[in-house]
């Protein structure tokens, strides 16, 4: 039984949204982003005392809205989402490789922005924060290079991508 759309609108998404970060500066001055809660939760295991416990909550409902979101949506679906790599020919040694490295850049790369995607992109930038925009300038124009990079001298660029999925 499918009680969720499997992509909300981004005219719906979009305010909501635009409305959460506001009612949460609103409400605690803080900004919203996950690495920032990946931290305060390790922060609150530790029993640190700068950690902000309200973090824990926004960590952890991320898992629990996920998995309502699968038991109300279309269901468990199975998948690893390299399909195309696959495809054109990478082997699945080099891409457990390439994934375990881009995910030591983006967690070294967080830490050192002081943020994540997120939290610079959604709330840094809402509050005119100069170094959020240059973060997500950076980020932006780091996928769009690497997206270029990958399409261009890779069998990547030969792959059709799968349309309405």
């Amino acid at each position: 039984m499918e009680l969720l759309p499997n992509q909300l609108p981004w005219w719906i998404a979009g305010p909501l949204l635009g409305l959460l970060v506001v009612g949460l500066f609103a409400v605690s001055n803080q900004p919203l982003g996950a690495s920032g809660a990946y931290v305060q939760t390790i922060k609150t295991v530790r029993r640190d005392s700068d950690s902000v416990s309200w973090r824990v909550f926004y960590f952890v409902g991320i898992f629990i809205g996920g998995g309502i979101a699968t038991i109300l949506g279309p269901g468990i679906e199975f998948r690893r989402g390299y399909t195309a790599l696959h495809a054109a020919g990478w082997s699945e040694p080099f891409i457990m490789v390439v994934v375990l490295l881009g995910a030591i850049v983006m967690g070294y790369g967080a830490r050192v922005a002081g943020g994540c995607t997120s939290g610079h992109g959604i709330c840094g930038t809402a509050q005119r924060s100069p170094a959020s925009w240059a973060s997500t300038a950076t980020f932006m124009a780091t996928a769009v290079a690497v997206t270029f990079l990958l399409t261009s001298f890779t069998a990547l660029g030969d792959i059709t991508p799968a349309v309405g999925k």
